[in-house]
């Protein structure tokens, strides 16, 4: 018989059905790693562009924190440019009134005047606020009692004296204002 067992039922030859599912079994295992291969292949280069762009956000945003920081540096360094530039004009006013020689009183306490309105517009146009609490009630956020006084004319626990004004920049305060109270 030859190695070829026939069955009778159905007419098949075993042996070259066989072969055939060898051959078979050969191209799928063999196209199974080709596959795999590719997907491989296909994964490394999607994660080899995903650590590039990964590289560059990290580059990009450590570029974007030295230039803010850098910014910020800046802001700090020339805040008070802009503020700087206009005292100059007082400390010019301050500066010629002194010069003057033979000047009577009166003329340096007109200057000195021009001055302190020069000083204040300045101040103003750059939100400082003067607090001048005279007759008002006692906040102790913005006023600063260094005594109290009996006081007939002012309601108990009102400012009756403003020893030192204070001044807020924005409406935080910068320095208290100095006062007198009312005692009660």
């Amino acid at each position: 018989m030859n190695g070829q067992v026939e069955h009778p039922d159905d007419g098949v030859d075993e042996q070259a059905l066989n072969e055939e599912v060898s051959a078979i079994d050969e191209v799928e295992q063999g196209d199974e790693p080709a596959e795999a291969l590719s997907e491989l292949e296909k994964a490394q280069a999607a994660a080899s562009e995903n650590w590039e762009r990964y590289l560059r956000t990290a580059a990009e945003l450590e570029n974007v924190r030295k230039r803010a920081s850098r910014d910020v540096e800046n802001a700090h360094r020339f805040a008070l440019e802009r503020f700087s530039k206009e005292l100059l004009a007082v400390r010019d006013s301050l500066e010629m009134g002194i010069a003057v020689e033979g000047a009577s009183v009166e003329s340096l306490l007109e200057g000195s005047e021009a001055t302190l309105k020069i000083l204040g517009t300045t101040m103003q146009q750059f939100g400082i606020e003067v607090i001048d609490p005279a007759g008002e009630p006692f906040d102790p956020d913005f006023h600063e009692a260094i005594s109290m006084q009996p006081s007939d004319d002012a309601e108990p626990g009102s400012v009756v004296v403003v020893v030192q004004k204070g001044y807020s920049l924005n409406g935080r305060l910068l320095r208290p204002a100095m006062v007198v109270v009312a005692a009660d």
